[in-house]
């Protein structure tokens, strides 16, 4: 098999477990408030998290380097968790992704203020393009638009944001202060929201929470694993497969069935954001690549995030390659 092949094997089957996450989120979520969701499954994470970073031996302190941006990075990556648990608690699964797969184009449009990027025309049809799909498939004016619809949209903005701040300063951050800062501010935030909104949870729900740890953890190594086998432009667009996982779990799951409107305008997010991949894949279309750089499953700030681990990992490679010279 070759690497490529491998690679986007890996990625998908990564993507079918975040997918099998959201699907334990949702059936939290008829039950639980959000704050109680993000807070017990940071709480979870935690632990298998701490195994991670003791084995992080970069010197340094958790100071941040840039306490502004990592502040701001910080503050969206909590809103993200919170909006995306929402919106998959309260919209149908295939709905949610749509809105959050416009991802890629809000991070394309903030790479211009943000990092300097120089977007060009072909690029800008294909974020137009992306964000006439948002349209269709929330239809202004032909349906009654939720507070799930704003939290989807909330969750995609936000992720965005702080997506593009790590390309920004990740190069410089310790890898264990991107990861941490957001669940600690996650537990702090939702502790204080808990006495509001909080219902006992018998131990099978206590257990789901559990096995959204686990899938989490475990997506995330495949995902690594995929991203290592592969070249990132052939793995990035498989996360669009979790559309497919949506409709699937949404029929048997929760009788959910995506109409006409909501199929066509994935459609176009989806083929807006694969050329977008694409674009960047290519020698000089783009100075940052912006996209394939925060090129994982957006960020809830519950669990690990690829990017930093994937740097460390690079960064110990290169460094036994050089002892090894």
């Amino acid at each position: 098999m070759g690497h490529n092949a491998k690679g986007a094997l890996l990625a998908l089957l990564s993507f079918a477990l975040y997918s099998a996450h959201d699907v334990v989120v949702k059936l939290l979520g008829a039950v639980y408030s959000p704050f109680q969701i993000v807070f017990f499954s940071v709480l979870f994470s935690f632990p298998l998290v701490s195994l991670m970073l003791i084995r992080d031996t970069t010197p340094g302190h958790l100071r941040p380097i840039h306490p502004w941006w990592t502040a701001l990075r910080t503050v969206s990556a909590v809103i993200t968790g919170l909006c995306a648990f929402y919106a998959f608690s309260v919209l149908p699964l295939a709905q949610t992704y749509a809105i959050i797969f416009a991802q890629p184009l809000l991070i394309t449009v903030l790479a211009i203020p943000i990092l300097g990027e120089q977007v060009r025309l072909r690029r800008w049809i294909a974020v137009l393009v992306g964000l006439a799909g948002v349209i269709v498939v929330l239809r202004p004016g032909a349906t009654e638009l939720t507070l799930g619809h704003a939290a989807a949209l909330v969750a995609a903005c936000c992720g965005s944001l702080s997506s593009i701040v790590v390309r920004k300063i990740g190069h410089e951050e310790r890898s264990v202060v991107l990861l941490l800062y957001p669940m600690m501010t996650n537990v702090v935030l939702m502790a204080c929201a808990l006495p509001f909104v909080y219902q006992p949870m018998p131990i099978e729900h206590l257990g789901g929470v559990g096995v959204m740890a686990v899938l989490a953890l475990i997506a995330s190594f495949v995902l690594i694993g995929a991203y290592r086998a592969g070249e990132a432009v052939i793995v990035a667009p498989m996360q669009y497969s979790q559309l497919i996982w949506a409709t699937l779990y949404g029929a048997l799951i929760f009788d959910e069935w995506p109409d006409e409107m909501t199929l066509a305008g994935a459609m176009l997010i989806i083929g807006s954001g694969v050329y977008i991949v694409l674009r960047e894949g290519r020698g000089k279309a783009s100075e940052n690549t912006p996209v394939l750089r925060t090129r994982t499953r957006f960020e809830t700030g519950t669990s690990l995030r690829i990017g930093p681990l994937l740097r460390a990992i690079r960064r110990r490679e290169k460094t036994v390659q050089k002892s090894t010279q």
